[in-house]
Formats: structure tokens, sequence, C-alpha cells
């Protein structure tokens, strides 16, 4: 055990000893450089050293044309002239099988070998008339958005449920200047309405209270369900005057305006609309200001 303590000893000693490496002026023997090095150092600074003459030389082959030059890899000419006599390759071979269907029908009526076929009059007519009812007309990129914008109004329609509509009237809950309007992209599903701090807020349609708390995010936030499937969503508020279960009416107050929560930028109201489990503008239902 001794003898190997010592051997460490000793190779650590050798690993660790200092050396000087001087360059002299071989006419006047001034020092022109020196610097002070170790076995550990030599060997550290050669193995980098390797290291990353490896790693640059793979770079270079892998990424500059030089690689062309070593055996085994092939040239990007040779790859692209291969791919171009495929392409051609490929389309004199459907071009030959056309060739072979059109001498086969020649063929056919040279021999006599041609089936008859009796045409209609009317039931040319009639296959026109079919041809036309299929037709469809081309659509441009404007009419495509505005398909696509009037189909999403209408799966969000409030009012498209059977019974009394004119009688279903959204109550607003705040009056005052929008700040940030609703956003599907962006996916801000409401409309925030600039009020006054403690400014009451109200029911927009009667309903119960399904959730009346604090959250960090939102600070408090008030949701209740209406008839119809419908939800409204009420957030940043400085108090709430309502509790889970409470029943309210439409232009109720449940809470006071503020500028709670991590998210809020200023006293404000988070005013949400959702149909049947959808986000929906509350501005198409609702004038704020």
């Amino acid at each position: 055990m001794a003898k190997k303590k010592i051997k460490e000893k000793k190779l650590a000693k050798k690993l660790l000893h200092k050396y000087r490496l001087v360059i002299l002026n071989e006419d006047t023997f001034e020092e022109r450089f020196a610097i002070k090095l170790t076995r550990l150092n030599v060997f550290i600074l050669t193995s980098i050293s390797a290291i990353s003459l490896v790693f640059l030389t793979v770079l270079l082959i892998a990424f500059t044309p030089l690689r062309e030059y070593i055996p085994g890899y092939s040239s990007a000419k040779l790859k692209k002239e291969a791919t171009m006599l495929n392409y051609k390759t490929d389309s004199l071979v459907q071009k030959l099988e056309v060739d072979k269907l059109y001498y086969a029908s020649i063929r056919k009526v040279l021999t006599g070998d041609v089936s008859s076929l009796e045409l209609n009059r009317d039931s040319l007519i009639e296959a026109a008339k079919n041809d036309l009812d299929i037709l469809q007309v081309p659509t441009n990129r404007e009419d495509s958005l505005l398909r696509e914008k009037v189909g999403k109004e209408d799966k969000y329609n409030l009012f498209e449920i059977a019974g009394d509509q004119s009688s279903y009237v959204l109550f607003p809950p705040v009056n005052g200047t929008i700040s940030e309007r609703y956003n599907l992209e962006e996916k801000h599903f409401a409309v925030d309405v600039v009020v006054p701090e403690n400014t009451p807020v109200k029911a927009t349609a009667d309903g119960t209270v399904i959730f009346a708390e604090w959250t960090v995010e939102t600070g408090y936030v008030v949701i209740i369900e209406h008839n119809r499937e419908l939800i409204s969503v009420y957030k940043h508020n400085a108090a709430i005057t309502k509790s889970q279960g409470d029943l309210v009416k439409s232009g109720e107050v449940i809470a006071m305006s503020g500028n709670s929560g991590e998210l809020t930028t200023g006293p404000h109201l988070h005013f949400e609309l959702w149909s049947k489990g959808y986000p929906v503008n509350p501005t198409n239902f609702i004038d704020f200001e």
C-alpha cells in the first residue's frame, strides 16, 4: 500500500513538475519569449488541439464541397444528374404506355374490331344539364374569408334558438371605453372595458352564480350561468357582492370593478361570454360605450 502511494506521488510530481520553455536570439542570446509548462498542461493542450482538429475536419468534410474529393462520398453534380435521369426515365415510361394504348386503338380500327355505340340526342342533352348543375363557381380569397367569418358568426349566434327569441336581451355589465377587443387569433376571448375603480358591475342576464372567488392571475372573479347554455365571466374586480349559488337578476350589481390580479394593467372589467362551450364576441350583442 505504501509503495502504491509512493508511486502515485512520484507520478503526480512528474506531471506537475514545472519546465520553462525559452526562445533566445541566436546572436545575442537575448530572451525573446518564455513560458512555464508542466507535463499535465502539455498533455491537456495536445488533447484539446487534437479534438478540435478532428471536429474542424469533420465540419469541413460535411458542410463544404471538399467532401466530393474523399473516396466514398458522391458528387453533388452526379446526384443532380441521376435525379434528372430518373425523372426522364419515368416520363419515357409513361409516354411509352400512352403510345401502346394509342397503337392498340389504331390496330383495332384497321382490323375492324370496333364496337358500335348508339347515341341518343335526349340523353346527351340530359347529361349536359347534369354537368351544368354540378359546375362549381371559382371563389377568390376574399370570398372565402367572408364565408368563414359569416359561418363563425352564425355558429356563435346567441339568438339562434327556438322559442321566443326577441325577449332575450343582454344587459351591459358596465359602460366605458373598450381598451382591448375580442380577438380569436390572440386567444383573447373577451373585451376589456376601462372604467373608474369601484364602478358597479352588473349581471348581463338572469342566472345563477357558479363561481365567486379570488384568483392570483385575474383577482376577484364572478362567473354566472344563464339560460340557453350561456355563461358570462367578470374578472379583475376590486370586490364581489355575490356568493356561489346566489340567484341574480339582469342588471343586479354583482361586483365592484378594480385592478386586481397579476395580469391586470389598470382599472377595467374583463368580460367574457360563452355559448354552448364556445367563446362569443360580446360586442355583437352588447353596447358597452
